[in-house]
């Protein structure tokens, strides 16, 4: 097919050769597979790359959390930024025209320094990729604090209310400030295995009886996957009530949750009833090479492929995941090569999705908006076989 783009939209979709003779520039992609470009919808730009700088402990969750807040305060503004551009660079080199990270403020600081720098880093990058940025709130933050985010251009606010000695009370508050400041939330949400630890559900609950005007995000959502099906039905109604989108973590919650424990729980939120509700179920990689996860290649094809072999997704689902619905949590306009979608584009080398997603592989070219904004290219050579050139 030739794909026409104008104005950065997909104008066109016609027979292979039918555009000859018209004007414009043109790009031939034959060879290669051609997406809707995909989203990251949840990461830590903030602290990635510091695994091997952090001593982390256990590779528990709080043990992580403790360490990151001893090693963290007083950062360089230059290295944050450092770090965040590099994870950035890969994660548009792997397709991703659009990322929203999480930021933690010290409730010491009077300016938010990793805040700013990530601030700094979207203005860096706004022609390349779209990075919303969400401060991440907790007990200790001054509301003047959150004040102060939302004035330095933060796109939603964040918090953990399940760690709360008072989780309904921590929600209510996250919500009010929301509500004050004219902000939407993407909330890490219930970020354990315990089934009696449901602040989704006291959320949902929140957001209906408010009649909250902005967008509302619930991350992780970990707890959710281990309600027993009887009382599963209600919460997950309630959440597509809510039109709460629910990002799930599979990389990091893989990691992290079910240590010492057996049999150990895959640490998945409940993908697949959420999606037969109607909710709104994205995929995103969460943390890489940080004390909270040490992997990760910042690539949405691996978060698709996790969906697929640990969520038990079709590759087509996985996907989505990581393009339609992770760009609707994000609140962005659709994309892809379809007339009237936004030609935010990934081109990969394979014949199919399956092989897209399966084998991943670093060839390709990104589009935002219509501009080529990254091509990586791979040599690869086979030394010692018949035919073949002898190793240099």
């Amino acid at each position: 097919m030739d794909i026409l783009i104008a104005g950065g939209i997909v104008t066109e979709v016609v027979a292979a050769g039918a555009s000859n003779g018209r004007p414009g520039r043109r790009l031939d992609l034959s060879s290669y597979l051609l997406l809707g470009a995909p989203t990251e919808p949840h990461a830590h730009l903030d602290k990635t790359g510091t695994f091997d700088d952090v001593a982390c402990g256990t590779g528990e969750l709080n043990d992580a959390r403790e360490a990151w807040q001893r090693w963290s305060a007083g950062r360089d503004r230059a290295d944050i930024i450092r770090r965040a551009e590099g994870t950035l660079s890969a994660l548009v080199a792997h397709g991703a025209t659009a990322v929203r990270t999480h930021v933690a403020l010290h409730p010491d600081e009077k300016v938010p320094v990793a805040l700013e720098a990530l601030i700094e880093l979207r203005e860096r990058w706004r022609d390349r990729v779209n990075l919303q940025v969400v401060p991440m709130l907790s007990l200790d933050t001054p509301d003047e604090l959150a004040k102060t985010a939302v004035k330095a251009g933060a796109d939603r606010l964040g918090d953990a209310p399940y760690r709360s000695p008072d989780p309904e009370a921590a929600v209510g508050r996250l919500v009010g400030l929301a509500q004050a400041y004219e902000v939407g939330l993407d909330v890490h949400t219930d970020e354990t295995l315990d089934p009696g630890t449901l602040t989704l559900a006291t959320l949902a609950d929140l957001v209906i009886a408010r009649d909250f005007p902005h967008p509302v995000t619930a991350s992780h959502c970990v707890s959710l996957g281990q309600v027993p099906p009887d009382r599963l039905g209600p919460i997950v109604d309630k959440v597509a009530e809510a039109g709460i989108g629910v990002v799930t973590l599979p990389l990091t919650n893989l990691y992290l949750q079910g240590r010492g424990r057996s049999p150990i729980p895959r640490g998945l939120t409940a993908v697949q009833p959420l999606l037969a509700a109607g909710v709104v179920v994205a995929g995103g990689g969460d943390n890489v090479g940080d004390p909270f996860n040490p992997m990760g290649r910042a690539d949405p094809m691996e978060t698709a492929s996790l969906l697929v072999t640990a969520a038990h997704l079709t590759v087509e689902q996985g996907y989505s995941a990581v393009s339609d619905a992770a760009r609707q949590v994000l609140g962005l306009p659709p994309a892809g090569p379809v007339p009237g979608r936004v030609a935010d584009l990934l081109a990969i080398k394979a014949s199919s999705l399956t092989e897209a997603v399966g084998r991943a592989t670093e060839e390709r070219l990104v589009f935002t908006a219509g501009r080529l904004v990254s091509r990586v290219t791979v040599r690869r050579e086979l030394f010692g076989v018949a035919g073949s050139p002898d190793r240099p």
